[in-house]
């Protein structure tokens, strides 16, 4: 699936309709250059579970950071991890929680995610971000894909909300 941003807003409110769209723990794999977008999608993710979207950063400098997501849903907690920095990730993530985040109550989002991609689960969603070239230096293209069941499922009910 692709979606096309033309601004931060456009590509913050794409995270968002992902989150709404997510109903049992899901890893998120998020990728692109540096600037493409990741941490403001992720920044709508937070929002469209009812957090505080000025409170995430980019965890770049701490592996991950925890976030608890609001109310009686079934989503109970936003982890955003970022394998930049990393030289070991299965080691440096299983030691920071990896096991842990991997739960039906979590969503895991996971910047850089194709520097490590065999430490991630089967199921999982991979959102690609890259410019969108031409005249619109803000926009940006989103790639989805869907690996497995439960990713398929999020992803049906994410994209019938932008048809």
């Amino acid at each position: 699936m692709r979606f096309d941003s033309r601004s931060p807003e456009a590509t913050r409110a794409a995270g968002a309709g992902l989150a709404r769209a997510a109903r049992t723990g899901l890893v998120v794999a998020l990728m692109g250059d540096l600037g493409s977008g990741k941490t403001v999608f992720a920044k709508g993710v937070a929002e469209g579970l009812g957090l505080d979207p000025a409170q995430v950063q980019s965890p770049t400098f701490v592996i991950a950071c925890e976030y608890r997501v609001p109310g009686q849903g079934p989503l109970r907690r936003l982890v955003h991890a970022d394998l930049y920095r990393l030289e070991d990730a299965a080691a440096e993530l299983e030691g920071a929680g990896l096991s842990d985040w991997l739960a039906p109550d979590t969503l895991l989002l996971v910047e850089w995610a194709d520097r490590a991609p065999e430490v991630l689960p089967d199921d999982r969603l991979e959102v690609r971000l890259a410019s969108a070239g031409g005249g619109a230096p803000e926009g940006r293209v989103l790639e989805i894909r869907a690996r497995g069941v439960e990713a398929e499922a999020v992803l049906r009910r994410w994209s019938s909300r932008w048809a």
